[in-house]
């Protein structure tokens, strides 16, 4: 049954919340998949899928893929895919990121994907991330943790040292990005591996543990995400590229009647490039879909007859700045999902797939918008044609408008995510493909 529109927005907004990093979010997509009866597999072990069951997997605890397999032959009918990624520009720890400077215990860090830095600057910053651990009696161990409450600050410059600070403000990552974690003189300064193994231990309870041997570590503003506006009709968070699409179509799929074969596809290091092993670019989705067609003449038929919507956020068109846009492709919030193209094929529409998300919106009574980068200026990209030319699957490339996109706290529309999630609701239980 679908899900009314402010308990839509209501679960989104947790999700965020409690999703930090794409541990924690991947963690979180994994609990609501078992509570709605979705069995968890482990890459290690073989599989049985049966026709009308309902399967997920994770590779590094930081992607995943869901899977319902229809009741309708799947080389018939093919497979619905969606695609996400997990993961979003942030702050991360250095592995031995421990400096004293005047008096001040700092963390090194280093710039995850392409960040907007200057938003980092006065915020409250917690901790959160996978360390790797070895127990007392020798064993490995991986914990996520997260601090949740605000334990450093990047303190901006005052304006009378810096008086050129609105006009031309450069940020120098290595200089000027290290947090500020407490008071401690050099020679009395904690070490951040024992400031986790207290916390570890402390905290989490985590008794067992002897030491930390390594961490993946990142820092998060602990500002919750919020309805916004005098209506409330937008939504202000961080992570909303790309947890948002993760989320919908995660919902998007619970909706399955069972009859078709449908896929969601979270991958971590989008934002990085996806060249790793749990990245678009890695073998993660293929091999989930050899394993679910037997041959590989199995998988060219099914993939055949499959399509992926590529799902990740689209720009805006900002009132303060409507000449970053080409004019005829402004897409504007609370408007409907944005379908994204480029000539250049840095994202994976085509006129077929084009028209067949068109047909599927208006199926279910949704706005469409589309978004093509100003000819003068450089195009992102996304997943969407990294699948496509690894897989062969006729892929689109879409999204909910964003502004603010890579900075610490983002901005969309709360009905464009509820809308994309009844199309990606009919997506999954769509007999005809493109």
């Amino acid at each position: 049954m679908a899900i009314a529109e402010n308990d839509f927005t209501d679960g989104l907004l947790r999700f965020l919340a409690n999703s930090p990093t794409p541990f924690h979010a991947v963690a979180n997509l994994s609990a609501t998949l078992r509570q709605r009866g979705f069995t968890e597999l482990s890459e290690s072990q073989p599989w049985q899928l049966a026709r009308g069951g309902r399967y997920f997997v994770t590779r590094n605890d930081s992607s995943l893929i869901a899977v319902v397999v229809g009741t309708e032959d799947p080389l018939a009918h093919g497979a619905r895919i969606v695609g996400a990624h997990t993961d979003s520009p942030c702050l991360k720890v250095k592995p031995e990121p421990d400096r004293v400077k005047k008096g001040y215990y700092q963390l090194g860090v280093e710039v995850y994907g392409g960040a907007l830095l200057n938003p980092w600057f006065d915020r409250d910053l917690s901790l959160a991330g996978r360390v790797s651990c070895q127990t007392k009696d020798k064993a490995l161990k991986h914990l996520l943790v997260d601090f949740k409450r605000p334990v450093a600050i990047i303190p901006s410059l005052a304006i009378h040292l810096d008086r050129e600070a609105n006009s031309a403000r450069n940020v120098n990552a290595q200089l000027q990005l290290p947090p500020v974690v407490l008071q401690a003189e050099e020679g009395a300064a904690p070490r951040f591996k024992e400031l986790l193994l207290a916390h570890l231990i402390e905290e989490c309870g985590a008794h067992d543990i002897d030491k930390v041997l390594d961490f993946e570590i990142s820092l998060y503003d602990v500002q919750p995400p919020a309805r916004v506006g005098l209506y409330r009709e937008f939504i202000g968070g961080a992570r909303l590229d790309n947890l948002l699409s993760c989320y919908v179509g995660t919902m998007g799929l619970l909706e399955n009647s069972g009859s078709y074969t449908s896929i969601m596809v979270c991958n971590d290091h989008e934002e990085v490039g996806s060249a790793s092993h749990c990245g678009a670019q890695g073998t993660f989705l293929r091999d989930v879909l050899e394993r679910m067609c037997g041959t590989a003449q199995d998988l060219t038929r099914m993939i055949n007859r499959s399509l992926m919507i590529s799902a990740d956020n689209a720009h805006g068109v900002h009132p303060n700045f409507a000449d970053k846009h080409d004019d005829n492709h402004g897409p504007l919030l609370n408007r409907g999902p944005v379908i994204k193209v480029n000539a250049n094929q840095r994202y994976a529409t085509n006129s077929v797939t084009a028209a067949f998300f068109r047909a599927l919106c208006a199926a279910v009574q949704v706005p469409v918008q589309s978004f093509v980068v100003r000819s003068d200026m450089a195009c992102g990209s996304t997943i969407g044609p990294i699948t496509a030319s690894e897989l062969g699957v006729k892929t689109i490339d879409i999204g909910v408008p964003t502004f603010a996109m890579h900075s610490i706290r983002e901005l969309a529309g709360a009905r464009d995510a509820y809308d994309l999630y009844r199309v990606l609701a009919a997506f999954n239980n769509t007999k005809a493909l493109a």
